[in-house]
Order: structure tokens, then sequence, then C-alpha cells
């Protein structure tokens, strides 16, 4: 009895080994960020320097639902340009603290990313789906724990779902159809339009194109009907429609504002065709951070070995058709598509075309078809797998082992966003050293107590205020109306006008000139000397503690206060007077605050 157990438990275990790892990686994501709670190490980079300090602006404001206000950052910026309230992910931080929304939004992007999966390989391969079922699960969690950008994970996370959307619809199954039309409209309420919207939009109808030119030229085959067409041309419709009710405020800014926004004075690299041959063999094997799927490490092995056996078996054979039906050639043409597309974004002449063509896309980022490139190469990986499993008992083995690697290459390798590793690493290194490292973690670089009693000594009350020597979302993120800010689409003249403020710095230094006259996203305080002063850490790296600004244009703008880390050489002739020095309970920031005043010649 006792060896009739023992066997049928290896039997369970065997059939569903694959739910161990991943129940214990999400109680481990779970333990550490909620365990830790703000002493966690979170990514600063397009994250805590934008999106989260964002949203707790609009919590601070309760402006997440209102209409024709402006938000308290780079001197008032409407509303309509930050996200969406019609996003789940937006719905977290309407809900919740911003740093447990924060870890609600990577918990619930993993989840995300294995259903996603689930439902797409079961749609697929219903028949062998439950033999399947361990890479299924295994793929879709190494999917979902990609430490892809996270204000948009769900974007990421969400494509195997949108793709069996379009299956489902395109085969017209199930009697309620509509309701697979209802849900397609609903799902750009995890994606975000700029990122994927509009490009799974274009292929979509390159989709449609391509069915209705095969039906024109094989249209005496048995099965070459329009039906299968029309109700995909209805799904382009649907699903656009369901974008432009959940971003209506990103539509209404693109169609319907005649504001000149900085897109418009954004200058975006113009290589040669070596140096776009060099990039693109860059993003194939790299892809870009934001979109880190850390495939180089056993992804694109697996598949470049897979795709030279395969297609040499087919050569041998003479099955010359196979080499373009094959599903795994197709993928990996795909992913070679959007690498060709990203780096033929850097060629003007193309480029230009395209502004001219559409004009509302003058600065958009056509090249975010390389944003596709985690889950095809996850897809990939998945196809060569399941052939494994086909094979035999010693093939599946080894499939499990691959997917395995591939899973631990994601945890262990530690990307931009891989807060996880970040917060692990760094705090074994304070254990074990004594000592902490020099990053700040989410409480101390927000440090809201610090500002807490800043604001109450100086009194503040709104007023207008910029930082210097530390990202202005520390400002925003304490309810303090900055000036400076990072967006990526606001107004030109204000561009125009906050570039009076900061003149002094872009003449001293060439390459900072050409970073906000060419791009401006981060209007911010720069040095006059360095290439940046702006720091994330505890230690402050600048060579020069002069500020270098015009504060006749600062005060122009309503301008009142400078909150620095640097104690200013030139306080007195900048128009600066010393109010405080504060330092956290820690010890880890210390802020001088300044007020600008009024000049003896405007006395």
């Amino acid at each position: 009895m006792r060896r009739l157990a023992r066997q049928k438990w290896f039997l369970w275990l065997t059939k569903y080994w694959f739910f161990f790892p991943i129940a214990g990686f999400l109680l481990l994501v779970a333990g550490v960020f909620f365990g830790y709670g703000e002493r966690s190490y979170i990514g600063v980079h397009d994250n805590m320097d934008l999106f989260l300090a964002q949203f707790q602006m609009l919590k601070n404001t309760d402006s997440f639902w209102k209409h024709g206000v402006d938000v308290p950052f780079l001197g008032g910026v409407s509303r309509d340009n930050l996200p969406s309230e019609f996003s789940l992910y937006t719905l977290l931080f309407m809900l919740f603290p911003t740093y447990t929304a924060y870890v609600l939004g990577l918990i619930g992007k993993i989840l995300l990313g294995m259903v996603s999966f689930r439902l797409l390989a079961k749609e697929w391969f219903p028949e062998k789906y439950m033999t399947y079922r361990p890479i299924v699960y295994m793929i879709g969690f190494a999917y979902g724990i990609v430490w892809f950008f996270p204000a948009f994970g769900f974007a990421f996370a969400s494509i195997p779902m949108c793709v069996w959307l379009l299956v489902r619809i395109y085969r017209g199954q199930g009697k309620r159809w509509y309701g697979w039309y209802a849900a397609l409209f609903a799902y750009p309420l995890v994606s975000y339009f700029s990122y994927h919207g509009i490009f799974i939009l274009g292929y979509l109808v390159l989709a449609v194109l391509w069915f209705s030119c095969r039906i024109v030229c094989f249209k005496k085959r048995a099965g070459r009907d329009w039906k299968p067409v029309l109700r995909l041309l209805a799904a382009v419709f649907v699903l656009a429609a369901g974008y432009a009710a959940c971003e209506y405020r990103l539509f209404g800014q693109m169609l319907f504002s005649d504001e000149v926004t900085i897109r418009s004075s954004i200058v975006n690299a113009s290589l040669s065709f070596p140096e776009i041959i060099r990039e693109i063999g860059q993003v194939f094997r790299e892809g870009i951070f934001h979109a880190d799927g850390v495939h180089a490490k056993v992804v694109l092995p697996v598949c470049v070995v897979y795709f030279i056996g395969n297609n040499a078996h087919y050569v041998w054979k003479k099955q010359w058709r196979q080499l373009c039906h094959d599903p795994f050639n197709l993928v990996m043409v795909f992913i070679l598509f959007n690498c060709v597309v990203y780096g033929l974004y850097d060629y003007e002449p193309l480029r230009s075309l395209v502004e001219r063509l559409v004009p509302p896309l003058q600065g958009w980022q056509f090249n975010r078809t390389i944003f596709f490139n985690p889950f095809l190469w996850y897809g990939a990986l998945f196809l060569i797998l399941i052939r494994l499993y086909d094979a035999g008992v010693w093939q599946m083995w080894l499939a499990n082992g691959i997917v395995c690697l591939a899973v631990l290459a994601v945890i262990l390798t530690p990307t931009r966003y891989n807060d996880l590793y970040h917060t692990c690493y760094n705090r074994a290194y304070e254990y074990f050293h004594g000592t902490e490292v020099d990053e700040f973690t989410y409480e101390q670089f927000y440090a809201v107590e610090l500002f807490e009693e800043i604001k109450a000594d100086i009194g503040y009350q709104g007023e207008w205020a910029a930082a210097y020597g530390f990202h202005p979302a520390v400002l925003e993120y304490n309810g303090i109306a900055t000036l400076d800010g990072y967006l990526g689409f606001y107004s030109q003249q204000y561009k125009e006008a906050f570039r009076k403020v900061i003149v002094p710095a872009l003449n001293r230094v060439e390459a900072t000139r050409i970073y906000y006259d060419d791009w401006g996203a981060r209007a911010y305080l720069y040095s006059g000397t360095d290439l940046s002063i702006v720091s994330a850490t505890k230690t402050v790296y600048a060579t020069d503690d002069n500020i270098y600004m015009d504060p006749e244009a600062f005060r122009a703008l309503g301008g009142k206060y400078i909150f620095s880390r640097i104690r200013l050489a030139n306080a007195a002739a900048t128009d600066l007077e010393l109010l405080g020095e504060y330092t956290a309970v820690d010890g880890s920031m210390t802020i001088y605050v300044y007020a600008c005043t009024a000049s003896n010649n405007e006395k």
C-alpha cells in the first residue's frame, strides 16, 4: 500500500510539477515586496521618476476622473496628457496606496501573462493541450515574469490574450458571437494604444488583406469563403472603438487639439546603412530595455540551433514548401521583420515620409514593433518544446529542462526593472557587509517624511518650485508644484519658456543643449559643467557647486523655491536665499531649500 501511495504521489508530482515553481515564485515576490515594504529597491528610470509620481500626483489632486483641469507639474499640464482612468493598471493606483498598487501590478502582470498564454495554447492545440500543459504554464510563467516596462506590463503580458480573441472571432466559434466582440472592445483596458494598439490594428488590417487575396486567388478551393474575413474586418473597427473609448484623452489630444507639442521639435537619429544593419542585429540579440525579454541567454541559442537543424532537414528532404509553411519559421521571420522596422526608423527619409502622410503621428515611434518580439521569442520556444514533447519521453524531460533554464535566466538577470533581484541582492549585501548600498530604497527616494517636515517649516502653500540634483518626480510625489518635470507630450511653447530658465547651463554644455533641444521630455535644471547631476543615489556626484540658471526667467514662470541636494556656492549671485537645510532621519538625503528673491534691479 505504501509503495502504491508513493507511486501515485510521484505520478502526481510528475503531472503537476510546474505548479510548485510558479507558486513558490509568487510567494517569494509577495513576501519580499510586502515584507520589506517601501524599503524595497524599485527601478527609477521611466518608473519612479515618471509614472509612479504621476499616479501619486493624480491621487494628491483627486484628478483621476476630472476634466478640463491641469495637474501641478511642468507649469501646469492638462490632465488629458496623463494615463487614462479606463485602464486596469491605473485603477490599481486609484484604489490602493501607490507602493501597494505597484507591487500588485507586478503580480498581476505575471498572472495575466500565464492566463493569456494558456488561453491561446488551448485554443490552438485543443486536442493535445493536456499533454502540453506543463510547457504551456511554464512558458506563460517565463513570459509573465519578464521585467517589462512596469507601467505597461499589462499591455505586454496580455498580447497572447488579444491573439486568442482574434482567433476565436476569425473561427466564428460559439453561438453568442457578440460576446467575443464585447471582450475585444474591452481588451484595451489591459493594453496601451501607443505601444501596442496601433500596431495590433495595423497587423489586423494586413491579415484582412492577406486572407482576402487568398480568397480571390484560390476562390475555387473548399472553405475559401468571406465570412471569417468579414468577422476579422469587423474586429478592426471594434478594437479601434475600444481603444478610442478607453484612451479618449489621448485621442482627443492627438486629433482634436491644436496645441503644438514637443513632438514637433524632436530630432531623431539619422543613421547610415551600416549603422542601421548593426542596430538591427543588436535588437535581434538583445531587444531594448523597455522590453528586455532576456532571450539572449537561453531562448535565442535554442531557437537558432533549432532553426538551422530544422531547415537543414527540410533542405535535405527537399521539402521546399515546408520552409515557407513551418509556423516556427514564420515566427522567426516576424521577429526579424520587427527588428528591421526598428532599424529603419532611424532612416530619416522613411521616417519623414510617414510623418508627411499621417501628420498626427509626427514624433510617433513606429519602431515600437520591437515590443512584440518578447512574445514572439517565447512563442517560438514554445513551438520547439511541444515538438520535443511529441518526440518522446526523453525529449519531454529535455523540454522541461530548457524551459526551467529560461525561467531562471529571467529571474537571475539583473535587468533595469528586475526589482526582485535588486531588492534581494542589495538586502543580502547589507546583511553580510553591515553597510547599506548607495542606491535609494523606494522610501528613501521619495522621502515623504522629510518633505512633510520641509513643507511645514517653510509654510508651503502650493507655490511653483524646481528640483536641482534630483528628479522633480520626488517633489511631485510629495505634493509640491514643479516648473520642471518629465513628460513626452507637452506644449512646445512651455518647452521654449523653460529653456530661458536653463539657457546659462545649456550654453556651457553642448551635449546638454542637444539633449534638451532635440528631445526635451526632461525639462530639468541642468548642470553647467556635468552631463548630469540628477542623482538617484545617496551620493551626489557633482564637480561644481554652482547653479546656472536665469532667476528672472524662473520668476517669470512663477517660480519661488529651489529644492537642491547641493549647497549652492553662487546662491546670492542667482538671487537665491537659503531658507534651511534638512536631512532625513536615516541620513540618506539632505535637501537645501532656497527662495528665489527679487534682484536689486527689480527692487
